[in-house]
C-alpha cells in the first residue's frame, strides 16, 4: 500500500539555512557534505551536519545528504569513508546518482535516487526500487498520467513501494538531469561532477535548415522557473509523496518564503483531506506572509505536468526580473516618475529593459509616493519604459529577522501523588514524559485563583519547541503549589520529554535489494550511462548489462554526440512543429552563440530535442576511463 505521509523537502546551502527550512515547516532537508555533491559551491563539514541533524530530528524532521556526483576509481574510498562519516553525523538518508556506491561497504543508510539518474520510465523507477532505493526523484518533465503510470506499476507485487519524489519549484535545468554534457564538452566542468557552466542561459541565435534566423540573441535554452502550487493536489493523486523544492544555492530569504508558501498549501491540503498526514511533528506560525513572486524567479512555469505547453522558456532574460509595477511617464535630471500599481520604498530594486534587450537595474534611495531618487540615474531610461522590481526592501527585511516558529503541541496532565504531585506530557506524536514533585498537599484559600494560576504557570512554555494544545487539572481538590515549585515540575518534564522524542526517533531503514539481482531494462549503456568507475561498472554487470560505454566524462567520444536531451523543442516554441504544422519536415536546425555553432536535431516520436556537439580541443579535464 502507498504511504499516506506527505513530505516537503527543502533546500539547505548550509546548515543555517537548513536549521531555518525546519523553522519554516520543511519535513526533511537536503544538504551537500564536504565533497562529492551535484552544487560543488554548497559544501558543508561533517560537523555542520550534525549540527542541523541535531535540530531536525527535535521535530522528528530529516536530513538527507547529498553525495549525487559521478565518481572516479580514485575517489570512491574517499565517498565511503565520507557516507560513514554522514551516518555517525546523523544523516538519514544518502542521495546519489553513482551506482558504484551501491557496491562499497555502506552503513544502513536510506539511499534515495538523485534526479541525476533520470527517471522517466517504469522500468527505470521499478529497476532502483528493486535495487534498493527507498525513494526516487522523477524527472522534472513528467505529465502527471505519466507519474501516475510510474506509481501504479511500482505498486505491483509484495512489499512498501518507493516513496516518489517530485520537483515542486524553483530553477529548471532544460536537459533531463544527468544528461547534459554541454558544460563539460565546452568548458570541462561536468554537470554531472557538480561543476556545471550553465550553458543553457547563454543567448543564442536559431537558424533553420536554409540559414535563415529564426529567433536573434534570445536565450533559447533558458527555461521559466518550476512552480506547481496550483497541481499539489493532482500530484499526490498521481502518487508524489515527497514535494522537492529546488535551490541549494539560493539565499536565506528564498528558502524561508518558498518553504513556507508550500507548507501552508500542503497543510491545507492535509486539513480536508484526514487520510494523509504529513512526515514530521509541529506547527509554524510566521510573522510574514508567503510570496513565491518576491524571491528570485525567471517566471512560474508548471512545466510539463499538464502536458506540452508553449509559454515554458525565459527567452528574454536568465535573470530574476521582479513583479512588474508599471512604466515610467515623467524623467528629470535626478528623478523619475512611473505610474505604480503599488507601493515603493526606499532601498527597493528596479530592473527595465534596456534598448538592447538586456535587463538593467537601478536602486531606489528615496521614493516619494510615484517620484523616484535612484542610487544613480540611468542615461537610457525613456518614457514609457516598463519596470518591474526585484527586491522587495520591506519583504526582505522582514525575512531577515527571526520570520517562524515551530512548536509542537502537548497535553499537559498535572495530577497529584501520595507524596506531592506529577506533571504529564503527551506530544502530538504520543510520545509521553513524567516528572514527580514531593510536595505537601496544602489546600488553597481561593479555589479559582489556584486554578487559574496553575495553568498559567504551566502554559510557560516560553523559548521551547513545545505548545500547550490542552492543560488538564487532576485534582482531588485546588491545591496550592508556589510558581517556582510548578516551573520546576514543567522544566523537568519537558527536558524528560525531549529525552524521550529522542530516544524514540529512528532513522528509516535501508531496503534490501532484491536477490537474485535484477535485470535493468536495457542490455546496452551509452555514454549516457555515466559509467566513470569500475564499480559501477561492476554494478551494470551484475544486473546483465552487456555492453558498457565509458561516461563521456572519459573524453573517449572526440567525435559530434548529444551534448543536451530535452524535452522542450525551439520548432514547437516557434510555431514550426511537423505534428502541429502541415507541411513541415523536423530538419535540424542551428544554434549560433558567437563563434559556437550547434546542431539540433528533432526526436518527433518523442517529442525530443538533441543539442549536437562535440569536445573542444584543450577543455578536457583528465578523468581517465574506468579499466575493463
Amino acid at each position: 500500500m502507498t504511504s499516506q505521509i506527505l513530505e516537503l523537502l527543502a533546500p539547505a546551502k548550509n546548515a543555517d539555512f537548513g536549521i531555518e527550512a525546519i523553522n519554516h515547516g520543511a519535513d526533511a532537508v537536503y544538504i551537500g557534505g564536504p565533497a562529492f555533491g551535484a552544487r560543488a559551491g554548497a559544501g558543508n563539514t561533517v560537523a555542520d551536519i550534525e549540527r542541523l541533524a541535531a535540530h531536525a530530528h527535535r521535530y522528528r524532521a530529516k536530513v538527507f545528504a547529498t553525495l549525487n556526483t559521478i565518481l572516479r576509481d580514485d575517489e570512491l574510498e574517499g565517498a565511503r569513508r565520507l557516507v560513514w562519516q554522514l551516518y555517525e553525523a546523523g544523516a538519514d538518508a544518502l542521495i546519489v546518482q553513482d551506482m558504484g556506491l551501491l557496491q562499497l561497504d555502506l552503513p544502513p543508510l536510506q539511499l534515495h535516487a538523485s534526479t541525476q539518474t533520470d527517471i522517466r520510465t517504469l522500468e527505470k523507477a521499478r529497476f532502483l526500487q528493486d535495487v534498493g532505493f527507498s525513494q526516487i526523484v522523477l524527472a522534472r518533465e513528467l505529465t502527471l498520467k505519466e507519474i501516475a503510470k510510474i506509481a501504479a506499476g511500482l505498486k505491483v507485487g509484495a512489499g512498501e513501494t518507493a516513496t516518489l519524489e517530485f520537483f515542486v519549484h524553483g530553477a529548471l535545468c532544460v536537459a533531463y538531469s544527468g544528461q547534459c554534457y554541454i558544460s563539460h564538452a565546452h568548458t570541462g566542468r561536468s554537470a554531472n561532477r557538480g561543476e556545471c557552466s550553465q550553458a543553457c542561459r547563454l543567448p543564442y541565435t536559431l537558424e533553420d535548415e536554409a540559414g535563415r534566423i529564426v529567433a536573434h540573441d534570445k536565450h533559447l535554452l533558458s527555461m521559466k522557473d518550476n512552480d506547481q502550487s496550483a497541481n499539489l493536489q493532482a500530484l499526490v493523486e498521481a502518487g508524489i509523496r515527497s514535494f522537492k523544492i529546488e535551490g541549494r544555492l539560493k539565499d536565506l530569504s528564498y528558502v524561508k518564503n518558498i518553504t513556507a508558501h508550500y507548507r501552508l498549501l500542503l497543510d491545507e491540503f492535509l486539513e480536508r483531506s484526514p487520510e494523509y498526514r504529513r512526515a514530521s511533528a509541529g506547527r509554524c506560525t510566521y510573522t510574514f506572509t508567503p510570496r513565491p513572486e518576491k524571491t528570485f524567479n525567471r517566471g512560474a512555469t508548471d512545466y510539463f505536468v499538464n502536458e506540452r505547453q508553449a509559454d515554458i522558456g525565459a527567452f528574454d532574460t536568465p535573470k530574476f526580473s521582479g513583479e512588474p509595477i508599471g512604466v515610467v511617464t515623467r524623467l528629470a535630471p535626478d528623478w523619475f516618475e512611473v505610474d505604480a500599481t503599488m507601493p515603493l520604498h526606499n532601498g527597493d530594486g528596479l530592473s527595465y529593459y534596456d534598448s538592447h534587450r538586456e535587463l538593467a537595474g537601478l536602486r531606489i534611495n528615496r521614493a516619494e509616493g510615484q517620484r523616484l531618487f535612484p542610487n544613480e540615474m540611468p542615461d537610457d531610461l525613456a518614457v514609457g519604459t516598463g519596470l518591474y522590481r526585484n527586491r522587495d526592501q520591506e519583504f526582505e527585511r522582514a525575512l531577515e529577522r527571526k520570520s517562524a516558529e515551530r512548536r509542537i503541541g502537548i497535553r499537559m496532565q498535572l495530577s497529584e501523588t501520595p507524596d506531592g504531585f506529577a506533571l504529564t506530557l503527551t506530544d502530538e506524536d504520543g510520545i509521553a514524559a513524567r516528572a514527580a514533585l514531593p510536595h505537601v498537599h496544602e489546600e488553597a484559600k481561593h479555589a479559582k485563583q489556584a486554578f487559574a494560576g496553575l495553568r498559567d504557570n504551566l502554559a510557560k512554555l516560553g523559548n521551547t519547541i513545545f505548545t500547550a494544545s490542552e492543560i488538564a487539572l487532576d485534582l482531588s481538590q485546588p491545591w496550592f503549589l508556589p510558581a517556582s515549585a510548578v516551573n520546576g515540575l514543567r522544566r523537568e518534564a519537558l527536558a524528560a520529554l525531549e529525552a524521550a522524542r529522542a530516544t524514540a526517533c529512528e532513522r528509516p531503514p535501508r531496503r534490501a535489494p532484491v536477490e537474485p539481482p535484477v535485470a535493468y531494462p536495457e542490455n546496452e549503456l551509452s555514454y549516457l550511462g555515466n559509467v566513470l568507475n569500475s564499480q559501477a561498472r561492476a554494478f551494470y554487470e551484475k544486473h546483465g548489462v552487456r555492453l558498457i560505454a565509458d561516461a563521456y566524462e572519459t573524453n573517449t567520444e572526440k567525435g559530434e554526440v548529444s551534448l543536451m536531451i530535452t524535452r522542450h523543442c525551439l520548432r514547437y516554441s516557434f510555431n514550426l512543429c511537423p505534428k502541429e504544422v502541415k507541411g513541415i519536415r523536423p530538419d535540424p536546425m542551428t544554434l549560433v552563440n558567437g563563434k559556437e555553432k550547434l546542431t539540433l536535431r528533432f526526436d518527433c516520436k518523442k517529442c525530443e530535442m538533441h543539442v549536437i556537439g562535440k569536445l573542444k580541443k584543450g577543455r578536457q579535464i583528465s578523468i581517465l576511463p574506468v579499466a575493463h
